[in-house]
């Protein structure tokens, strides 16, 4: 059988026609003229002086209470099937800081001869913040820059060519992918240092 889902607008339609209801039922004071004796019935033309009876809180708190339902329903997200928010396999979390960390110790070993020495100078010819996706297998799927040096379009095309020439990556166990985001921090000599793992700047 094919489960059944409630829709906001459903359930808001419902909500609304329950509120009529209750506003109708509270207008016509929930039927108690019928069961009051003779001598509280303020239809008794002997007894002019009687009570009416109080209909008013009736119709406030239903309408309070159609009112905050109907809110409830419209703000309530609706449970149709594939919008979970579940943690997926590739966003546990911790899983980037701890990767980032082994990513960054493998360009290193894959580029030492290209590696910055010791602390970098106060000011860097180019900082780019990259994105990178890695498959199960420790394949580059995807780069994103987060922050291109827009100003040394060579200095993108080498962080690219390095990232992707540096596969196989250390695969990520566990996880069908992993994504991980650090900062190049890159000399006009062409010798960079990853944030990850920076000596810092004088």
């Amino acid at each position: 059988m094919r489960p059944f889902f409630i829709t906001r607008q459903t359930r808001a339609t419902v909500l609304w026609s329950g509120l009529r209801l209750c506003v109708q039922v509270s207008s016509n004071g929930l039927g108690f003229q019928d069961t009051l004796s003779p001598m509280m019935d303020p239809r008794n033309p002997c007894n002019h002086n009687a009570p009416r009876p109080n209909r008013k809180p009736w119709l406030w708190t239903c309408l309070a209470l159609g009112m905050a339902s109907l809110i409830s329903a419209c703000t309530t997200p609706s449970g149709l099937p594939g919008r979970g928010t579940g943690t997926s396999p590739s966003s546990v979390p911790g899983a980037d800081k701890g990767y980032r960390l082994e990513a960054a110790r493998h360009l290193y070993a894959r580029n030492a001869s290209r590696i910055y020495p010791g602390k970098l100078p106060p000011m860097l010819y180019a900082i780019g913040v990259l994105q990178v996706d890695i498959d199960r297998n420790g394949r580059v799927q995807r780069l994103h820059w987060i922050r291109a040096p827009r100003h040394a379009p060579e200095v993108v095309a080498e962080i690219e060519r390095t990232v992707r020439s540096a596969a196989p990556y250390p695969v990520p166990h566990g996880l069908a992918r992993v994504s991980y985001t650090d900062t190049w921090l890159w000399d006009e000599s062409g010798r960079f240092q990853l944030d990850t793992l920076s000596e810092g700047q004088n």
